[in-house]
């Protein structure tokens, strides 16, 4: 069992003293290395009030630039809104700067002002995500190609230095629904979990994922990004983190995304509502039976936490450093010997 940590860069309201919690998160991979951890990941908005930082790989990059063994990911890159060639450059030069530390999680986007900021239809994101994935992949091979295709057409086009790893990084997909956790199966090299869905729902979606990977003779990696927090007692985590995941949790009730859907309306909108089956949360010995719950439903490999929120900007800084010692300490290694 796997550890990484994925970590929303914002300050709201305003997405003021951006640059102090970019220090902050910088911080908290080098301690999350130290502390047994094995990733860290970083996604991708465009326009957000909060400030939530736009370019993951440069976050990425600077992340690598100041850890030794922390693989650095992305989770995701919005793959619709950018030139797959580019896109495929950007991170060969990363993986070359991390000596193949590197991840690429991609996704199809579901935020409507991500893409009026550069002016791409939502309904072609489909398409031009299947193209991308390919034209990607034919850049890392480092021979000479072409393709053509509903949104691109590229002629003679050979991609130089290859990717420091040999047939270029994995390709993660973040799917929350059922044809995406088949596109996943059918295309990826791993299938990212969302943070909020129920064990029910990941544990289908996984399903899913797998069946579909095994159809298309690929290997199967499953990976569940969790919102997760760790404290000496429930009542600590509670007080700490529940505020921060809640905040999260009432943008996406609100916007009925596919995880809450099934929810009725009058559910009241609670942590203890909530919180059940969706949250790993607690005392240390909790969460480690929350994590190899989850990792024997959904046959995890990677659980990726989620510390950081966007939509509130916190837990502070210093009790996101103290749970990531206390899961180094009294989590990680039960989960691993297990």
């Amino acid at each position: 069992m796997k550890f990484g940590l994925y970590s929303s860069i914002a300050n709201p309201p305003r997405g003021e003293h951006l640059d102090r919690c970019i220090d902050e998160t910088i911080a908290e991979a080098q301690l999350a290395e130290a502390c047994g951890f094995d990733s860290c990941f970083f996604g991708e908005h465009h326009q957000d009030h909060d400030g939530f930082l736009p370019s993951p790989l440069i976050v990425a990059t600077a992340v690598a630039a100041r850890t030794q063994r922390l693989r650095v990911g992305t989770s995701v890159i919005l793959l619709p809104l950018h030139h797959p060639v580019h896109v495929a450059e950007d991170a060969i030069t990363l993986d070359l700067v991390s000596k193949g530390r590197l991840i690429v999680g991609v996704g199809i986007g579901y935020q409507p002002a991500d893409f009026r900021a550069f002016a791409v239809p939502m309904e072609h994101r489909m398409a031009l995500f299947e193209e991308s994935v390919e034209i990607m992949r034919l850049c890392w091979s480092g021979e000479e190609f072409s393709f053509k295709g509903k949104h691109y057409t590229l002629e003679d086009v050979r991609i130089r230095p290859r990717p420091f790893q040999a047939s270029g990084p994995p390709l993660w997909f973040g799917a929350s629904v059922p044809a995406a956790a088949r596109r996943a199966g059918r295309l990826a090299d791993g299938f990212v979990g969302t943070p909020s869905t129920s064990l029910a729902n990941a544990t289908e979606l996984a399903d899913i994922y797998k069946e579909a990977a095994a159809k298309a003779k690929r290997p199967a990696e499953v990976v569940q990004m969790r919102d997760a927090w760790v404290a000496a007692t429930r009542a600590e985590a509670d007080r700490v983190y529940g505020p921060h995941v809640m905040a999260a949790y009432r943008y996406y009730w609100e916007h009925r995304l596919a995880e809450f859907r099934d929810m009725p309306a009058d559910t009241p909108f609670t942590l203890d509502n909530l919180a059940p089956d969706r949250l790993i949360l607690g005392d240390p010995e909790t969460c480690v039976r929350e994590f190899q719950r989850w990792q024997k439903a959904t046959g995890a490999s990677t659980f990726l936490l989620r510390l950081r929120h966007a939509h509130s900007g916190g837990p502070p800084h210093a009790q996101i450093m103290d749970a990531i010692k206390l899961f180094g300490e009294r989590v990680l290694p039960y989960c691993r010997a297990s």
